[in-house]
């Protein structure tokens, strides 16, 4: 009998074990039905408050008009005006007898303004504050037929007596995107990525924790380096964020083309793009940032002070990305971290070059990089310690 002489090959654990570490955090948030649900929530939302918007903005103002002797004709002309402009107002004349009887009308609240001739002209009357819209579009219909009575008076025609005074409107850039778009999608992008942020780490946080607490992370120890182990984990739960992130902007870009702003999809979808990119290599330092809160805690209670450090700088993240402008928001799209939401921001507003996002990119990968392999020694040192709370400097201290 031959007896086979080569030595037995020991796996300590394979380096790929932590894809079963990845699949595990997956499987257990598609079974949290919390998780399910505020997802679908956060999609009817976004689809919700796109459809409201839409509706507002397309619906016309009416704008009632008390009008004295002979002020009918210039409500009705202001009515045409504005619908010339696609302004969306409409104006209704109501025929009053006299200038007493137009101010009782606006006082009593049964109308928007009043009209009523004045020596020279015409005078608008309001309750309590200008109308702008009634001042615009009726100013513009009254001087219009004052045109027209002195042109006849004069013997001439209209076009003669407004002679050189015809302004066309020439816009630089057509394919921009609307400012207030810009502004609403930065808000957005902002508070998207606050809300994936603390969802998420507070979930690898609690995960690490209750683990910890329960020695369950001890039988894991000695099966799984802790490296594994953590990668597991940064992956399974970055993967689940960009899934939910594609959905909320997928969610978002449709509810655009839904209301009929499909002509801005194109900028706002490139942002929208950036967006998740920039979130990907930012959440990966994040979760294991977050994996260190679980690690330095011994109790769940001890949560809210390991954690406290990135709940602040989540929220300076958001509020830069909603406050910042100018000068201070172009220097902030290239710090890790806050360039998650400000060049997004920018780019949505047409603010930024074409290499910039890659420079930024380049910028955030290395810093993730570079906090990733930080956060993966204090974690290494700290997962095991269950005397109590530590700190950052006592978990350095330690010996792997």
């Amino acid at each position: 009998m031959t007896v086979d002489s080569r030595p037995t090959a020991v796996d300590p654990a394979p380096r790929g074990v932590w894809r079963l570490v990845a699949r595990r955090e997956i499987a257990v948030k598609l079974r949290d039905r919390n998780f399910l649900i505020s997802t679908a929530v956060t999609i009817i939302a976004i689809v919700a408050s796109l459809a409201i918007s839409g509706f507002l903005s397309g619906r016309s103002e009416t704008i009632d008009v008390a009008t004295g002797p002979g002020a009918s004709e210039v409500v009705d002309l202001a009515g045409q005006l504005a619908h010339a402009a696609n302004a969306k107002v409409d104006f209704v004349a109501h025929e009053a007898a006299d200038a007493t009887a137009v101010e009782q009308r606006v006082r009593d609240g049964g109308v928007d303004a009043g009209l009523v001739p004045q020596p020279g002209g015409w005078r608008l009357v309001g309750k309590t504050a200008k109308n702008d819209k009634a001042a615009t579009y009726v100013a513009a219909a009254a001087q219009q037929l004052a045109i027209q009575r002195n042109a006849a008076a004069a013997g001439i025609s209209p076009q003669q007596l407004a002679s050189g005074g015809a302004v066309t409107e020439t816009v630089l850039e057509p394919d921009a995107v609307d400012p207030g778009l810009a502004k609403a999608a930065g808000f957005v992008i902002a508070f998207l990525f606050y809300l994936s942020s603390v969802l998420f780490g507070l979930s690898i946080a609690q995960s690490v924790v209750e683990e910890k607490q329960n020695r369950i992370v001890e039988i894991l120890a000695s099966a799984i380096p802790l490296r594994q182990l953590l990668i597991g984990k940064v992956i399974g739960n970055t993967a689940m964020a960009l899934a939910q992130l594609a959905l909320f902007v997928g969610a978002g870009l449709i509810g655009l083309a839904a209301i009929g702003k499909g002509d801005q999809i194109a900028r706002i979808g490139g942002a929208a793009g950036w967006f998740i990119v920039f979130f990907v290599v930012g959440f990966l330092a994040l979760a294991s940032l977050w994996a260190v809160a679980g690690a330095l805690a011994t109790r769940t209670e001890d949560l809210q002070a390991t954690s406290t450090p990135l709940t602040m700088t989540i929220m300076i993240v958001l509020f830069a990305g909603i406050f910042l402008s100018g000068t201070a928001l172009r220097i902030a799209s290239f710090v890790p971290l806050v360039s998650v939401v400000a060049m997004p921001g920018r780019l949505a507003a047409g603010s930024a070059a074409w290499w910039e996002p890659i420079v930024a990119l380049v910028i955030m990968a290395c810093a993730a990089y570079g906090t990733v392999v930080g956060a993966e020694t204090i974690y290494r040192r700290s997962l095991l310690q269950t005397q109590g709370r530590l700190t950052i400097r006592q978990a350095l201290a330690l010996e792997d």
